[in-house]
């Protein structure tokens, strides 16, 4: 026990004696909180570009121009006709409301009509002004219809609808999308850090090979499997500080709220770790060198991150990819934490927990198998 504490000791002091190591293994992390800081963080209220074509010249064209221009965060520009491509093209404007000549008939008849709204921006644009104006055109409409050929009817009713007897309250709720998006951002970012940092830790072992200290510390009452021991117990050290830290940045100084006690996410992130050192270990039982030990990580690290939904969500991907993810322990993580961001707790996700646990079994034991197939004096067991 003793020497598996010196290994432990001995191997932290080499691993910090650079003080690089500080930045890659703790401050890396943070570049994760930002980039999802900057992506998800709040711009605040965006004022949206309206113009209006008011081609009609009636009183209630000029009705509805007033509308809009009370909508919240709407500025109306009025334009001519012959400005709308060249306002829409160049950006000045969001989207065009035209309304047409017989725009006022079309109310009165009660089939609204003469309406047209511009826009390259989609129907994230129109919409918004759609489900406002066309509310409003309805109900106008459906005084028009009622009232019939009788104009003073029509007149009467819309001056009684325009007074505004009933009220209206409102009430503003918080968005928790945005935080949310930001945690899955962090937590898929430090899923890859986590997965780094154990291959990192892994090819220690490959280093001390090519530079003979492994042979000469079996020499010593130090075995081969205390060696790995130690080197698994300080990757787990490590990472947990890793994890700690990024939970603290999050939510002590970026103040981004999780919706997840904690100590589940800990667990959770914990348990993934395990995987990672896991398969760390399997790319050192299959890598000669530290240089294929990269390229081999590379090879995994990368795709598998992508596919499992740690830089995108999972379900903007085909099909196709969305069902090698789950295959993927990275994706398990990810759908778990949404699952308590649902406000579900950690005895209610049992299966995935166990599935995480699953992958970091299989990892280990293909990693004793291949060390215990290595009986070349090369190798390390």
């Amino acid at each position: 026990m003793k020497e598996l504490f010196w290994l432990i000791k001995n191997t932290l002091k080499v691993t910090f004696k650079n003080k690089r190591s500080y930045i890659i293994y703790f401050g890396l992390p943070l570049v994760g909180i930002l980039i999802a800081f900057m992506a998800y963080g709040n711009p605040g209220q965006a004022e949206l570009q309206v113009g209006i074509v008011d081609q009609d010249h009636s009183v209630l064209s000029k009705d509805t121009t007033q509308f809009v221009e009370g909508l919240k965060n709407v500025k109306v520009t009025k334009i001519n006709s012959d400005q709308v491509k060249d306002k829409v093209a160049s950006g000045d404007l969001d989207c065009v409301l035209t309304l047409g000549q017989g725009f006022s008939d079309s109310l009165k008849s009660g089939a609204p009509g003469h309406v047209e709204l511009t826009s390259i921006k989609g129907a994230q644009i129109t919409a918004f002004v759609k489900s406002y104006l066309y509310n409003d055109l309805d109900n106008i409409a459906a005084i028009g219809k009622a009232s019939g050929d009788h104009p003073n009817a029509f007149n009467k009713i819309y001056q009684s609808y325009k007074q505004e007897h009933f009220k209206l309250t409102t009430a503003t709720l918080k968005d928790t999308s945005k935080n949310k998006d930001m945690t899955n951002q962090t937590i898929g970012f430090l899923l890859m850090l986590l997965l780094i940092s154990a291959g990192n830790l892994g090819e220690i072992i490959l280093k001390e090979k090519e530079g003979r200290t492994y042979f000469r510390l079996l020499s010593t009452p130090i075995t081969a499997r205390m060696y790995v021991l130690s080197n698994v117990l300080v990757s787990l050290i490590i990472m947990s500080c890793q994890i700690l830290v990024t939970l603290f940045m999050m939510t002590n100084v970026f103040h981004i709220q999780t919706s997840v006690p904690l100590v589940e996410m800990f667990i959770l992130l914990f348990l993934f770790a395990l995987v990672a050192i896991g398969l760390s270990l399997i790319t050192v039982t299959f890598a000669s060198s530290t240089a294929s030990s990269g390229a081999i990580q590379n090879l995994i690290i990368v795709p598998t991150c992508m596919l499992s939904g740690c830089f995108w969500p999972v379900k903007i991907m085909p099909d196709t990819a969305q069902k090698i993810a789950d295959f993927l322990p990275q994706r398990w993580v990810l759908a778990s934490l949404d699952k308590l961001q649902s406000g579900v707790d950690l005895n209610s996700i049992y299966l995935n927990i166990l599935i995480i646990i699953s992958f970091a079994l299989v990892f280990f034991l293909i990693a004793i198998y291949r060390f215990g197939r290595n009986n070349n004096v090369r190798n390390f067991i």
